[in-house]
């Protein structure tokens, strides 16, 4: 499948008052890499808008494994996992230096049309046949 990497250094205000990054910072390390991510296969926000479709998040899960610190330089990697019916994204964020895992999660978007506000329960054709061809 395909992936994408980020690179972020942790600062100051990313903390909270234990001094580890602040649990709902990793979620902004998720997207950050997503748009990364959906940037290699051309359809970022404003494809997705253009194409008459939003994928907003429905389902998200994080796992803490170690916390990140001040002044740690981390790398988020998103990797898409399924695109048939939905988008499933898998992160990982790791130390730069020592490659240790430090969170995992993923992200579930689905596809609603614009125009009727419905819930589509398979990709639009023309997004599996962009990915099709990517893969």
């Amino acid at each position: 499948m395909i992936s994408a990497s980020v690179s972020e250094t942790i600062q100051f205000y990313h903390l909270d008052p234990m001094n580890v990054v602040w649990h709902g910072n990793y979620v902004q390390f998720f997207e950050n890499a997503r748009c990364a991510l959906l940037d290699q296969i051309d359809y970022n926000y404003p494809q997705m808008d253009a194409s008459g479709y939003v994928w907003p998040v429905v389902d998200m899960r994080v796992k803490y494994v170690r916390p990140c610190t001040f002044g740690q330089n981390i790398t988020i990697t998103a990797t898409l996992r399924e695109y048939e019916n939905r988008l499933k994204i898998d992160y990982l964020i790791s130390d730069t230096k020592t490659g240790e895992k430090l969170t995992k999660g993923f992200t579930i978007q689905v596809a609603v049309e614009k125009s009727s506000g419905e819930m589509l329960y398979r990709s639009p054709d023309f997004f599996i046949a962009k990915m099709e061809a990517i893969v």
